[in-house]
């Protein structure tokens, strides 16, 4: 019988069990967050410095099946600056940006700015405050994930990411979950 956990992954955590760097313990991984069954697996990625849902599971061929299907997973993203309008309508039709020095077109997305700024835990590391500039926050919401793809969209229409946070994978949701925490769940809902 396979087991299957939601998790609000915390800034600063790797998205993996084990790592294959020689720097045993700089890293933190996911098993210091909770006892998990043997062969348990992150579905997906979240960067180190990412935040929010990450779905785990024993189940070898779920997991091959969300990450290579059409999931949608939706991130919820502060930025730096006050986003335009026709910014965010470049984000829905798609950018140009760069994967592994390849230029690389983005799917259309959707996107929209959040006119009232979501509550998160407070973050480990400490996000700049008002005194640089205004920030905003807009829902991004894809079907594909490149390597650092919502940052490098952002980027590229003039807003750099200064926090991301994973709020929807399918039909599993973040919710009021708090940093960390984990959720045993009888089967993932996509």
């Amino acid at each position: 019988m396979h087991k299957h956990f939601k998790i609000y992954k915390p800034y600063g955590y790797l998205s993996q069990f084990i790592t294959n760097q020689n720097k045993a313990g700089k890293h933190k991984l996911l098993g210091e967050l909770n006892d998990f069954p043997k062969g348990t697996m992150s579905i997906g990625r979240l960067d180190k410095d990412s935040e929010g849902l990450l779905l785990l599971t024993t189940n070898g061929k779920l997991s091959t099946k969300i990450t290579a299907g059409n999931s949608e997973k939706e991130y919820y993203v502060q930025l730096d600056g006050e986003i335009t309008d026709e910014a965010v309508s470049q984000l829905k039709q798609g950018v140009e940006i760069s994967i592994y020095g390849k230029p690389y077109q983005t799917k259309n997305c959707k996107a929209e700015k959040l006119r009232v700024a979501p509550v998160f835990p407070e973050r480990a590391r400490k996000i700049r405050d008002e005194r640089h500039g205004p920030t905003s926050w807009v829902s991004i919401t894809l079907t594909e994930g490149k390597f650092r793809q919502v940052k490098k969209m952002t980027a590229a229409v003039g807003f750099p990411t200064l926090r991301l946070v994973r709020v929807r994978i399918g039909n599993e949701k973040l919710e009021n979950m708090k940093d960390g925490e984990v959720i045993e769940i009888d089967q993932v809902a996509l």
